[in-house]
């Protein structure tokens, strides 16, 4: 139509037909022209515009798909991140409670070791005390019949007379009376 409507003004001798002229515009090698650029636009435009756009499309599908996957992801990050936070707190927790019992524990058998310390120094306190009133006891003893040996002698050496046995005893049984007084 286009084409037409050019011819008709170049004919008419117009304003258009006189630059046409001056130009040298040949009208039927340009719309020729015209006719062949406008085949090979249709062709570019079935052949290779559309499947550029199919191509293009496609790649938006997958650039969009990507940019939600993307999202999707970052989504799962942010719960994975949260989820491992919980847990770390619950293990931190769980280890806080762990120490807190183990120091109770150690606290426990603390105390349980120095109640046995206590009771095993007291034990070897009363044995001490049995063993030295038991030397003591003895050493009394000793003291007594050597004190009492000692009377005898000295009694027979200064009235001059031999002690019988009788003597011995009685005299022994008074120094012993006198001693534990």
């Amino acid at each position: 139509m286009l084409v037409l409507a050019m011819q008709t003004a170049a004919e008419s001798g117009g304003q258009a037909g006189e630059i046409a002229r001056t130009f040298g515009v040949d009208w039927p090698h340009l719309i020729s022209q015209c006719i062949s650029f406008a085949i090979v636009c249709g062709v570019l435009y079935a052949l290779a515009y559309k499947p550029i756009l199919r191509i293009l499309e496609t790649r938006r599908q997958q650039i969009a798909a990507g940019l939600a996957n993307a999202e999707k992801i970052k989504a799962e990050l942010a719960r994975i991140e949260s989820e491992r936070q919980t847990v770390l707190t619950k293990a931190g927790d769980e280890g806080k409670r762990l120490i807190d019992e183990a120091r109770a524990a150690a606290a426990r058998v603390q105390a349980e070791e120095t109640q046995k310390a206590m009771a095993s120094a007291e034990q070897i306190l009363a044995r001490a005390r049995e063993a030295a009133e038991r030397d003591h006891a003895r050493m009394l003893a000793e003291l007594k019949h050597e004190v009492g040996r000692l009377v005898v002698q000295t009694t027979a050496s200064v009235t001059g007379k031999i002690l019988t046995a009788e003597d011995h005893r009685r005299l022994a049984e008074e120094t012993a009376s006198h001693l534990a007084m």
